[in-house]
């Protein structure tokens, strides 16, 4: 392999995961406000296998590869970029791009290397964190104080969702699959975890609360899942949606939302603007990064795959048997 190539991974949009395979291909070449990041580690969501399975192709000016978020050292800076330095480690939210030896991402959508952590566990933070601080914290405006509930808590984005609750004053809820996943929630600060196979989480819900209902709802899992959350909020609550697991069409009596006036929001991160990116980025790094510098909150890493392993890595990701993140090595 020359200087120009590199190791990636590669697919077939609609392919189920044996169609990831390792190939060789270009390097990219960084635009003026990019950085180029020798990856060492790049973490697999659950978009990922929606890319790859054809049901959420990427934007027009994205990498087709995979791969939303990453760790590395960088190895080369764009013309108009500052405040980086070749030789910087840092963790990315990427465009695309990230089961690869090189990727690009836009220096603003970059973050340093939070002290303590290790290129693996930085690279495990860019898409959890930036997610959960958009939709729970900007668009579901929790407060200090404020009741929380959040679905499938020991996935990434779960178990980042209570931690950082946790850390700005709120109460946390969570529901969960099984006793491991609930011990995994309790670990990370949830003061109340639901098997949803053994309770039925409107009804603690209620009873946590006294009746008054919870003021945030964190869901990914959509189906018969909306009109419950709706009778779970509270007066002036708000339900993020972020994912569609059992589906986005529903029946739903909307009296309740008039009634309470709630807010229904939502957004998908991958779709927003190069600016919309990087002031969240901003944000972490006021708001968040410092919570990381000081070990008050922390990633969780179920398992971690080399390259050539990532149909493997994708298996697990579609099994949901994973509490943490599910995390690709790139060492060569």
């Amino acid at each position: 392999m020359s200087e120009q190539t590199m190791r990636l991974i590669e697919h077939r949009p609609g392919g189920d995961a044996e169609c990831l395979r390792v190939a060789e291909g270009p390097r990219p070449t960084p635009g003026p406000q990019d950085v180029l990041v020798r990856v060492a580690y790049a973490g697999i969501n659950r978009p990922d296998v929606f890319q790859r399975s054809g049901s959420y192709p990427p934007p027009p000016d994205a990498s087709p590869l995979l791969g939303l978020e990453i760790a590395g050292e960088i190895v080369a800076l764009g013309a108009e970029v500052s405040g980086w330095a070749v030789g910087d480690q840092v963790c990315a939210l990427t465009p695309g791009g990230g089961y690869a030896e090189y990727c690009v991402a836009p220096a603003a959508h970059c973050l340093p290397v939070p002290a303590g952590l290790s290129l693996l566990e930085a690279a495990a933070l860019p898409e959890n964190y930036f997610t959960v601080w958009s939709n729970v914290f900007d668009r579901g405006r929790l407060q200090p104080g404020e009741t929380f509930l959040v679905h499938g808590g020991s996935s990434g984005i779960g178990l980042t969702a209570i931690q950082l609750a946790k850390q700005f004053g709120a109460r946390v809820l969570t529901t969960v699959g099984n006793a491991e996943k609930a011990e995994a929630c309790r670990r990370a600060g949830a003061d109340r975890v639901i098997n949803y196979h053994e309770e039925d989480f409107v009804e603690v819900v209620a009873a946590f609360t006294e009746g008054n209902g919870v003021d945030v709802i964190l869901d990914m899992v959509g189906g018969d899942y909306i009109p419950r959350n709706v009778k779970s909020l509270a007066i002036e609550g708000r339900l993020v949606q972020i994912a569609f697991l059992k589906g986005s069409r529903v029946e739903l009596d909307t009296s309740p939302i008039m009634r309470k006036r709630l807010t229904f929001t939502g957004s998908t991160l991958r779709p927003r603007s190069h600016a919309d990116k990087a002031a969240i980025a901003a944000a972490l790094r006021e708001q968040v990064w410092p919570l990381l510098d000081q070990g008050r909150c922390h990633p969780v890493i179920h398992a971690t795959f080399p390259l050539a392993e990532a149909a493997e890595a994708h298996r697990l990701m579609e099994s949901s048997r994973h509490i943490g993140k599910i995390m690709l090595d790139l060492a060569p």
